[in-house]
């Protein structure tokens, strides 16, 4: 078989893998809290529009407030806000003294006024979805754009001819006040199929058209269609084999809709009944649970390394044990040209999107150089994603950037690390024990207290109470402080929390490291621990005081 989607389907995750010529090509994951939000239609609310960044912020509901770049407004802003209600007018603190014929869109945009946008890239990390007020209605065969006087035709439907034809049929069928366009999966398609993808479509705008009107922002005034639905109507085409799942349900569904749209190709939709899972019994789980791995094995011997940064992906090229026959450039070339098919997979497979680095082995010819690079392009062609990249420098560096629409598949299958926090990297044992004995110094100096209890990890706790001369002797010792060390299986193997024996409050803060710049030697001043009052106040010990003699009696008492 040369395509097919299969699809593996739990009640917490869903998972949607495209299949070429019997490998993985690409990996979509839908779970509850990671749901498919890419073209939600919303009624926001205005937070800022800031000039100097050419950006708003608008309140959708969602944590963070989604970002519309100035370039994302579209001329059809001025007609959704009159469907709001809202006259258009300049805003004159933004765009006080000059012409209306020359003013921008967006300096009709005021703080606190209604507006309505499309998801256009669901958030990424602490960054909020990013949205456009060119709103458009996707279907099977055509997008619709309402308030657009326009027909657009897919740009991968190569022949005039056929353009020609589609552009024509499309503006015959288009009402007054919408424009099209025309995707690729329309090629060849009649008449009658295009009018009644059109009709579904204009039903369905005229519904969210009423909820505009009545909606209070922020709200969602259309959802679009789940990860499954989605994958099936942009890329199921007559070059798929089969759809195949494991989900009774999703079966009936995908089969309604193959049905209605590509009647010729509801043979196509199977449904598994298998005993092995679906991913085993297609051959592709190996290359699933390859997501995860750093280190990715290549033909020859050699391997690329993936590394995620906040800023970028980095990926290193390594070559393997040289073939005898073969001198350095050859086997350089040879192991560079199999990273860059391999690359162009998995950034593919794990969805991997923004500014990618990758640093190949070093190769003196520039005609060596041109390769990689031509078999990177070529490589690249088969992305869905809009992908760019620039020639291999003289250090073997080549710069990619790849369109980023959700957070990668890796994002979707794992959790960042409890203990390192996604670093890949923990503080030693006894750099986390220095630590312990400098807060128990500064407790010391500061409250004058000897008693406090210190919870840590089990682990942590074994290693500290370990042998006879263990740590909490050598700190009763050393700073006449007893420490109760007690096992809390909630923290982590580098967190530990200082707890009050008499009160039972966390104490930790109270006796950090403190900020001071430093004084002139010899300026007399007393430190600021010895001149700071703590915030917490400790218990007091009671003194018993002995009961004074009755007058006229000695010290011990009459007999």
């Amino acid at each position: 078989m040369q395509k097919e989607i299969i699809i593996h389907a739990t009640q917490g995750q869903t998972r949607v893998a495209l299949v070429e010529h019997g490998e993985l090509a690409e990996l979509l994951v839908e779970t509850p809290e990671n749901a498919r939000t890419v073209g939600d239609i919303y009624v926001g609310r205005i937070r800022r529009v800031m000039p100097g960044l050419r950006a708003v912020f608008v309140d959708i509901g969602q944590r963070q407030d989604a970002f519309l770049h100035f370039s994302d407004i579209a001329p059809t802003l001025l007609d959704f806000q009159r469907l709001l209600g809202i006259e258009p007018r300049l805003n004159s603190r933004l765009y006080a003294g000059k012409s209306e014929q020359a003013a921008p869109l967006w300096a009709y945009l005021e703080k606190d006024q209604p507006i309505v946008v499309q998801i256009m890239k669901e958030p990424i990390g602490r960054k909020g979805s990013r949205i456009s007020t060119n709103i458009s209605l996707p279907g099977r065969f055509l997008v619709l754009v309402p308030f657009a006087d326009y027909v657009a035709v897919s740009k991968k439907i190569v022949s005039y001819r056929e353009r020609r034809r589609l552009q024509v049929l499309a503006r015959n069928l288009l009402p007054p006040g919408f424009g099209v366009i025309v995707r690729t999966v329309s090629e060849g398609k009649d008449a009658r199929s295009l009018d009644q993808d059109l009709q579904n479509l204009l039903k369905t705008w005229r519904e969210v058209e009423n909820r505009i009107c009545s909606a209070a922002p922020p709200e969602r005034v259309y959802e679009d269609l789940g990860m499954v639905s989605s994958v099936i109507r942009d890329l199921f085409r007559d070059d798929f084999d089969r759809i195949l799942t494991d989900d009774p349900e999703l079966y009936r569904q995908i089969k309604a809709y193959v049905r209605q749209v590509a009647p010729h190709m509801e043979s196509c939709v199977q449904l598994y009944r298998g005993k092995k899972p679906i991913f085993d019994y297609v051959g592709i789980q190996k290359d699933v649970e390859s997501v995860f791995s750093r280190r990715v094995k290549l033909p020859s011997g050699g391997h690329i390394v993936i590394e995620h940064t906040e800023a970028m992906h980095v990926i290193d090229v390594n070559s393997g044990p040289y073939a005898p026959r073969r001198d350095q450039e050859e086997n350089a070339l040879q192991t560079n040209l199999e990273a860059a098919r391999e690359i162009a997979r998995q950034l593919r497979l794990r969805d991997l999107g923004g500014i990618i680095v990758v640093d190949f082995i070093d190769l003196r010819d520039p005609k060596n150089r041109q390769k990689v690079y031509e078999e990177l392009k070529k490589e690249f062609a088969k992305d869905r994603a809009k992908t760019s990249l620039l020639p291999m420098s003289e250090f073997g560096l080549v710069q990619i950037t790849r369109q980023r629409i959700r957070p990668g598949v890796l994002h979707a299958l794992s959790d960042p690390c409890p203990t390192c926090g996604g670093t890949g990297v923990v503080q030693s044992t006894t750099s986390l024990v220095m630590d312990i004995e400098n807060w128990i110094r500064r407790f010391r100096l500061r409250s004058g207290e000897r008693l406090v209890e210190l919870r840590v990890h089990p682990y942590l706790r074994a290693f500290l109470t370990k042998g006879l001369w263990n740590y909490p002797l050598r700190w009763l010792i050393r700073h006449r402080v007893r420490v109760r060390v007690v096992a809390d299986p909630e923290l982590t193997m580098t967190q530990f929390r200082f707890v009050s024996p008499y009160t039972g409050e966390d104490i930790t803060p109270h006796y950090g490291a403190e900020e001071r710049p430093a004084l002139p030697v010899g300026s007399g001043e007393e430190s600021g621990a010895e001149r700071k009052q703590p915030k917490h106040t400790p218990r007091r010990r009671a003194t018993r005081k002995r009961p004074s003699s009755a007058p006229g009696t000695s010290g011990s008492g009459a007999l």
